[in-house]
């Protein structure tokens, strides 16, 4: 499984980066905002910062237009920062349309707000590289978000969709471990998710006796 982290800020990438885990990063205009980025030259560098972090990682970078044309113009734009560019995309009728026209062109795309099957299934039709359900979302509405990563991930091995499943909205540690359970190929979180899998208590105490035994044993 990869791992991308969900964010712009810099700093929290290079400390992923750091760590040897990072394979890419997803972005979107909220986490911009979230870092005080503003105006469209600033947010072009912004990613452009971002691509020189992650190196050859992919690097999701959505489109704010909603209409065909917009987001065609906009995708294109975004894919001529750097050849890592993954152009971001809503789960809507233009939406798919222009996945199509990016697939064509050879540009690589990322269809977010997944909340279907029927939805991913759209979007590797028409091309796709990543489909992106929103785990935790669903959970938020008493929907299994989990079983909607076992159903994509069914529909895809049966006809050999290239497509990878890219579980969003990823909360905690262990919706990490059902994803890469079920065969999703990335899980996209905040880096708090990533270090969580650091975390157990028998780590701790045994590396306390080991360090108290050491201390005996020096006398």
């Amino acid at each position: 499984m990869k791992f991308f982290i969900d964010t712009a800020n810099l700093q929290e990438i290079q400390e992923a980066y750091d760590l040897g885990v990072l394979d890419g990063v997803t972005t979107n205009p909220s986490l911009m905002a979230k870092e005080g980025i503003k105006g469209k030259n600033n947010i072009l560098k912004h990613y452009r910062s971002i691509c020189d972090i992650v190196g050859d990682g992919d690097v999701s970078a959505e489109v704010i237009a909603t209409d065909f044309e917009g987001m065609v113009r906009e995708g294109e734009e975004l894919a001529d920062i750097h050849e890592t560019i993954v152009v971001k995309v809503p789960m809507i009728r233009d939406g798919v349309k222009a996945i199509k026209y990016f697939s064509d062109k050879g540009i690589r795309t990322n269809c977010t707000l997944i909340f279907s099957s029927g939805q991913a299934l759209l979007a590797a039709k028409a091309g796709a590289s990543f489909v992106s359900p929103f785990v935790g979302r669903l959970d938020d509405i008493s929907t299994d978000g989990i079983e909607l990563i076992s159903q994509i991930s069914d529909i895809f091995t049966n006809y050999d969709f290239e497509t990878e499943i890219l579980a969003a909205s990823i909360r905690h540690p262990m919706h990490i471990i059902k994803c890469a359970e079920l065969g999703a190929d990335v899980a996209t979180c905040p880096l708090s998710v990533i270090l969580s899998l650091l975390n157990h208590p028998l780590t701790d105490s045994g590396l306390k006796k080991f360090l108290s035994d050491y201390e005996k044993m020096k006398g």
